[in-house]
């Protein structure tokens, strides 16, 4: 017994993890793969991407190609204001990200006839909140900047992808089908919120 229970916890001991990073993915690739890695495994930031493209794609080639200059751009000043020291409280993030989820998913959802400068305001603010949340609390330095344009760059591509999508689409069953995903981005935005409500940022 006394030897099961030596190899158990040498095996435990063996387990803990020696660095803990709270934002940012280690790939071992460096910065910038980290920040394309972080981008990938965190869906509070891949959906509303997704949402704001398939929109942008069904208002026209204007108002994506529009988005396409705005939406990156916005998410690298949030991450830099977030290194320059600006950090919000949890909870006002976690709040603001719900909001997104809800606003973005009913815009899809609804298909509404939006200036592509108001699409643009729309874009701004989801670079701004989900760049400050990505880099909230790091320290100014070249690695996190080069995750941070790891993480502009998967949000061009992501959103290049999903608006060339919706571009195309004629066939009215089509546009619905994609309708339907914004009503269930608009659901996620609102569970978020009731969640935020019941336990708070922190289990968010």
């Amino acid at each position: 017994m006394r030897r099961i229970r030596l190899l158990a916890l040498t095996a435990l001991a063996a387990a803990l993890p020696g660095v803990a990073s709270a934002h940012l993915n280690a790939s071992g690739m460096g910065p910038i793969y980290d920040g394309i890695v972080h981008f990938g495994l965190s869906p509070e930031d891949s959906l509303p991407v997704v949402a704001l493209g398939l929109y942008a794609g069904l208002r026209g080639p204007a108002a994506s190609r529009l988005i396409l200059a705005v939406l990156p751009l916005a998410w690298i000043a949030g991450g830099g204001l977030a290194m320059a020291g600006v950090d919000l409280p949890a909870v006002a993030l976690s709040a603001a990200t719900a909001a997104l989820f809800l606003g973005l998913g009913g815009l899809l959802a609804a298909n509404a006839d939006l200036t592509p400068r108001l699409i643009a305001g729309a874009a701004v603010a989801l670079g701004l909140v989900r760049g400050l949340a990505d880099l909230a609390g790091v320290e100014p330095s070249l690695p996190h900047a080069g995750a941070l344009l790891g993480m502009s760059a998967c949000v061009f591509a992501l959103f290049a992808v999903a608006a060339s999508l919706t571009l195309p689409l004629k066939r009215l069953w089509m546009i619905v089908a994609v309708r339907v995903g914004g009503s269930w981005l608009a659901a996620t935005g609102l569970l978020l919120a009731g969640w935020l409500w019941r336990y708070g940022a922190r289990a968010l």
